[in-house]
């Protein structure tokens, strides 16, 4: 695995040990990034199932300030921090705990979020359940990105509220779908 573009690129980044994590390919990485941006002007990041940290640390390569990586698994956790440190990314707070816990910490931080990163575990509804807490909560910025890598076979519906799917591509057994949060009225 490594930084596919922008200040960190070609830098490699270790997996998390063992056979609980699914990395996102290098390919589908760059397919999501192209999708997106593929670089940005600033912004906030949440890496939601962090695993390696992967998918957060390409977006802060790509121009993102800030960053907070989440994952409940301990390797998982240990991985991310390990990459962070090998690259002297400072900007970006790792947590170890549920993806639940982290959204409720920070609406209670009045963060404000411009890109969203979901690649939970396959198939156990937590896409569904952290895009219906996203569209209740004040947590996105108006057009903000939410991009959610789930396996082909599950349905996420084409709007939470007032988060709308822009697309969706698939690319063998997984699917990315792009949200973006509409401006209030």
């Amino acid at each position: 695995m490594r930084v596919i573009a922008g200040k960190y690129k070609r830098r490699l980044l270790k997996a998390v040990p063992g056979q609980n994590t699914r990395p996102t390919t290098d390919r589908n990485k760059e397919n999501l990034f192209n999708l997106i941006g593929p670089y940005f002007d600033g912004g906030v990041c949440l890496d939601l199932f962090g695993g390696s940290g992967g998918l957060g640390i390409e977006a802060l390569s790509r121009g993102m300030v800030k960053l907070y990586s989440v994952d409940v698994d301990y390797r998982a956790f240990q991985t991310i921090k390990e990459n962070l440190t090998t690259l002297g990314i400072n900007d970006a707070c790792v947590w170890k705990m549920s993806a639940y816990k982290a959204l409720e910490r920070l609406e209670t931080m009045g963060e404000k979020l411009d890109l969203v990163l979901l690649d939970p575990p396959y198939g156990k509804g937590h896409s569904q359940r952290v895009l219906e807490i996203l569209s209740q909560s004040p947590l996105l910025n108006p057009h903000a990105r939410i991009v959610v890598e789930e396996n082909q076979t599950v349905h996420l519906a084409d709007g939470y509220r007032n988060i709308r799917k822009i697309k969706a591509v698939n690319y063998g057994l997984t699917t990315l779908h792009i949200y973006e949060m509409e401006e209030d009225e």
